[in-house]
């Protein structure tokens, strides 16, 4: 017996074999998202770095924007061999 969708109950498995059986092009319906659920979800973001931030010592603040500052301008291994050496492809000027 074939797998059934776990994201399907039986009214929209059988509509969608209908539909394929008679060549319809199924229109996919996106799930709802409650709309509670995102109100609470933004209002935690909107608070989470404010509190976070006033918990730091300016220590612990300076030293975490020290890591992110460091993290932003690491170089990556590619990128340091690419810097080492022209493109093969592109004329030097002057020689």
């Amino acid at each position: 017996m074939p797998k059934r969708s776990s994201k399907l109950d039986l009214n929209q498995l059988a509509k969608r074999i209908v539909d394929e059986a008679t060549g319809e092009e199924p229109t996919p319906t996106p799930p709802e998202k409650n709309k509670a659920a995102q109100e609470l979800g933004r209002l935690g973001g909107l608070k989470g770095g404010t509190a976070r931030a006033a918990k730091l010592t300016p220590e612990q603040r300076s030293e975490i924007a020290k890591k992110a500052a460091q993290k932003r301008w690491e170089t990556k291994p590619d990128e340091e061999k690419k810097s080492e050496f022209p493109p093969a492809n592109k004329k030097r000027i002057g020689a």
